[in-house]
């Protein structure tokens, strides 16, 4: 059975880092392009980063560029996100999917498989 499952959320002053994690299982997930998006209250879910299956190709939100990094290992079925400097906007339920296309710009991701989400409060 397909799974993916985002750990690493939290409570973080503003400034502050965290690492998020998307473990993959049921499937290889090196064959798919995964991306992060993001939900805040009373707003639409938008996309935050992709990578594609290979890793070479990258994108950011611009609302988040230059303070996070996506990555994956292949070897552990697992994409991480570090999100360094973090800022009270960056507040939301972030989640991880499978892509049902390739990784492109953020405006234009969709998710495919879902994982159920990780909380990301930024407060001081």
């Amino acid at each position: 059975q397909l799974q993916l499952v985002e750990s690493g959320g939290g409570l973080v002053q503003p400034g502050g880092s965290l690492r998020l994690s998307c473990a993959a299982s049921g499937f290889i997930s090196d064959y798919y392009a995964i991306g992060w998006f993001r939900q805040a209250p009373g707003k639409e879910r938008e996309g935050v980063s992709c990578i594609s299956a290979g890793g070479y190709t990258i994108n950011y939100a611009d609302s988040v560029k230059g303070r996070f990094t996506i990555s994956r290992d292949n070897a552990k079925n697992t994409v991480f996100l570090q999100m360094n400097s973090l800022k009270p906007e960056d507040t939301a339920v972030y989640y991880c999917a499978v892509l049902s296309l390739s990784c492109r710009r953020t405006g234009d991701l969709a998710g495919k498989y879902w994982g159920q989400g990780t909380q990301v409060t930024v407060s001081s």
